[in-house]
């Protein structure tokens, strides 16, 4: 069966709650941390994203039955002077894993950024998620440096607030 990636509308229900599975899915995952959403962003997460001017998501359809979904942001690139795409959660079904999904929500992404003008689409991995760093290498991801004595680029975060 062939798969189909469509731009998602968050005003559509049955888009709002495809998103809203498949991220549930990718939180269980030992890869999403392992812990379900919490009931504030299954109520609130669509409405938060379709008030974002910023935001997209993309769903990959198999059949009828949503199978992937990708949650991205518009951002900026000082250096470069021009926007960028982050990709913010890539999810594919366990059951359709394997089946070039990612590859071509990646694709959609990348067709996206292009039409915007983007210098670059960027994303974050985790260490041990090597499925997933072989489909964004596969993809031609790599990690960066902007001098190689001063090492490649890491991904940090400091949590605001409770959650």
């Amino acid at each position: 069966m062939s798969v189909e990636v469509i731009k998602a509308d968050y005003s559509n229900k049955d888009h709002a709650d495809e998103i809203i599975r498949l991220l549930q899915h990718y939180a269980l995952d030992p890869m999403g941390g392992g812990k379900a959403l919490s009931d504030f962003t299954t109520t609130h997460l669509i409405s938060a994203l379709e008030k974002n001017s910023q935001a997209f998501s993309l769903l990959a359809f198999e059949g009828d039955r949503a199978v992937g979904l990708i949650n991205c942001f518009m951002g900026f690139s000082t250096f470069k002077c021009q926007p960028l795409v982050n990709i913010h959660d890539v999810v594919v079904e366990s059951a359709s894993r394997g089946k070039n999904v990612s590859q071509l929500m990646l694709a959609k992404v990348a067709d996206i950024a292009q039409e915007q003008g983007c210098c670059k689409i960027t994303l974050e991995v985790l260490e041990g998620n090597t499925v997933a760093q072989n489909a964004y290498k596969k993809f031609g991801f790599a990690g960066y440096e902007l001098d190689a004595a001063m090492g490649k680029a890491l991904f940090w975060e400091k949590g605001i607030g409770s959650e």
